[in-house]
């Protein structure tokens, strides 16, 4: 079985899942892949915010009242979020006749991406994100990371557009 893991910086559309097969057609063995897409953790976010609030009042900026933050019900609305973004990439790929599993993980992205990795048995990784063109220059980038860290193959591809709505048109996935 040929194991593919695509870290994915939102969910994959139909175009994007055929872009990433078609690079494996080639390949002889059954093919399976694992979608895996980042999230924010909530309680760092909050923990980074009033740490910010602090350090404002240090500067004489007004205090914001941070009393109404519930860093749990914002990390349930995170997860479902990327939970939405997991299956509708699952489905984009299982759509195209492949085996897929996929999760969703709070904890910094490379990190994650490398227990995926060996976990899954990773032939390759390909990592989908918008452009970010000054992480990328300046290789601090996802793909420049996983590169430094994993022993797999990794191709890094933008990510298609979201579908406008009204000309039902997106912009096309480019290899980097």
């Amino acid at each position: 079985m040929y194991h593919v893991i695509v870290l994915a910086e939102q969910a994959m559309s139909p175009g994007d899942a055929a872009e990433v097969v078609s690079l494996h057609d080639g390949i002889e063995e059954e093919r399976r892949y694992h979608v895996l897409i980042p999230c924010e953790n909530a309680a760092a976010r909050v923990e980074t915010a009033l740490g910010a609030l602090a350090a404002s009042e240090v500067l004489a900026a007004p205090p914001v009242v941070a009393d109404d933050m519930d860093a749990e019900k914002a990390q349930q609305q995170i997860d479902a979020l990327a939970e939405t973004d997991v299956g509708v990439s699952m489905l984009a790929l299982r759509e195209l006749g492949h085996r897929v599993t996929g999760e969703f993980s709070s904890e910094d992205p490379i990190d994650a991406l490398d227990r995926v990795a060996s976990e899954q048995g990773a032939a390759e990784v390909i990592v989908m994100t918008r452009p970010h063109v000054i992480r990328e220059f300046l290789h601090v980038d996802w793909t420049s990371k996983a590169r430094r860290r994993l022993g797999v193959p990794i191709l890094h591809l933008v990510e298609h557009e979201p579908l406008d709505a009204e000309s039902g048109t997106g912009e096309g996935v480019t290899g980097m």
